[in-house]
């Protein structure tokens, strides 16, 4: 899943919801049965609803995951979160600045069963951390902001209660 902001103007935009179930796409909930072709590296046709579209993608920031589209003419700036920033700002992660941060606490119970640092480590903001099982489903948790590990509390196979200390920066 991923949630799109689009905006022509800076003051205003528009939130989409876009999911891939069973090889069709849907947005906003609704079944999306667009013709999509790819004609170079960066430019798409695109035919919906018996409409045409030219889009062109004129740059794409992966690490801000924000890209600027032109369609039709008219460029719109797009800025994309995934299923792990959604969950940072679920868990309120996601306004955290490095100043701040001493140390990362468990967002719920579980078992890690990957460890991506070690101690001394240095780790950029939205670098995996760690992987937690929690309601059989594996998550991956991602720094919040540039820091650089000072303890990790934690190893692979490790059982974690909601709130725990997992790791601490400095």
């Amino acid at each position: 899943m991923y949630q799109l902001k689009v905006s022509d103007r800076p003051e205003s935009f528009r939130e989409f919801k876009i999911e891939k179930s069973n090889d069709e796409l849907l947005i906003n909930g609704k079944k999306v049965d667009a013709d999509i072709q790819q004609l170079n590296e960066s430019t798409y046709h695109v035919i919906n609803d018996l409409q045409s579209y030219n889009a062109e993608v004129v740059s794409f920031d992966p690490i801000a995951k924000t890209a600027e589209i032109k369609v039709n003419g008219a460029v719109y700036t797009v800025a994309a979160k995934d299923q792990y920033d959604i969950l940072l700002d679920q868990l309120g992660l996601n306004s955290l600045n490095s100043a701040k941060i001493k140390e990362l606490k468990a967002p719920m119970p579980g078992l890690v069963l990957k460890l991506f640092v070690s101690e001394g480590s240095e780790v950029k903001k939205g670098d995996n951390l760690f992987i937690l099982e929690a309601m059989k489903m594996e998550n991956i948790i991602k720094s919040p902001a540039d820091l650089i590990v000072k303890t990790a509390k934690i190893k692979p196979g490790d059982k974690v209660e909601k709130g725990q200390v997992l790791l601490q920066f400095s």
